[in-house]
């Protein structure tokens, strides 16, 4: 296959390891920042629009289910999420981000987060380009 013509799946791949290469330096600027680990920011983003059960969290954020009682245990315990009686199941307990929870993840979510080395170096009209790309898959 041409280099001109690359698969969706080539691309893909690009876009993922240029990201996941590029966040550890963020994620321990959050961890700095909010004295939390980041597996415990992961867990409040996935609870910002709403309640989740153990099992949810878990899928969400690809932890196991023993990581994921651990850690919701020490959100808990720092009164960040509270667990409350699930309206369509009552054997089932559900998550919910409490106020100080929303908090520390405004505050985590504010970190400044520069753009890599390379994508920086883009000119402007390579720039332009990329957003008008990327715009177009948010929608």
């Amino acid at each position: 296959m041409p280099d001109d013509a690359p698969t969706a799946d080539v691309v893909w791949a690009q876009l993922t390891h240029l990201v996941m290469d590029t966040r550890d330096s963020w994620k321990r600027a959050v961890t700095e920042r909010t004295g939390l680990p980041f597996s415990r920011i992961r867990i409040l983003r996935r609870l910002r629009p709403g309640p989740l059960t153990l099992n949810q969290i878990a899928q969400a954020t690809g932890m196991d289910a023993p990581a994921t009682t651990v850690a919701v245990n020490n959100l808990d315990e720092l009164g960040l999420v509270v667990r409350e009686i699930d309206p369509t199941n009552r054997r089932r307990k559900q998550v919910s981000i409490t106020a100080a929870g929303r908090t520390i993840l405004t505050e985590a979510m504010a970190t400044p987060d520069p753009a890599p080395s390379a994508v920086a170096a883009l000119s402007p009209d390579d720039l332009r380009t990329l957003h008008a790309l990327l715009r177009k898959l948010e929608h």
